[in-house]
């Protein structure tokens, strides 16, 4: 079912794609300073967007995904040997299912 909403998802946000540039066909000029680019208004707001979110995404992993794997690893590494063989026990006692 996940995996059905994901397709969904993406062919929405290529559709949605398609149309924004379809629609801005005006031609732009982007000055970087050292060079300027070339194209029409619908690709370089795609690219914007796509530029934001995978920023975006770059931030939330170094900022929450990475310190909670160090506390994780931490943790991990503070836990008494035998209360990880009794963890690792019951994990492989219930198939890992917890019940």
């Amino acid at each position: 079912m996940v995996q059905l909403i994901r397709l969904l998802a993406a062919v929405a946000c290529l559709l949605l794609g398609g149309i924004v540039g379809a629609l801005n066909t005006r031609p732009v000029v982007l000055d970087l300073g050292f060079t300027a680019l070339r194209t029409n208004l619908g690709l370089a707001v795609l690219v914007a967007l796509l530029a934001g979110v995978l920023a975006g995404g770059l931030l939330v992993a170094v900022g929450v995904v990475a310190p909670l794997r160090r506390r994780l690893r931490r943790a991990e590494a503070a836990r008494s040997p035998s209360l990880r063989q009794r963890t690792d026990s019951w994990i492989s006692s219930t198939n890992g299912c917890g019940s």
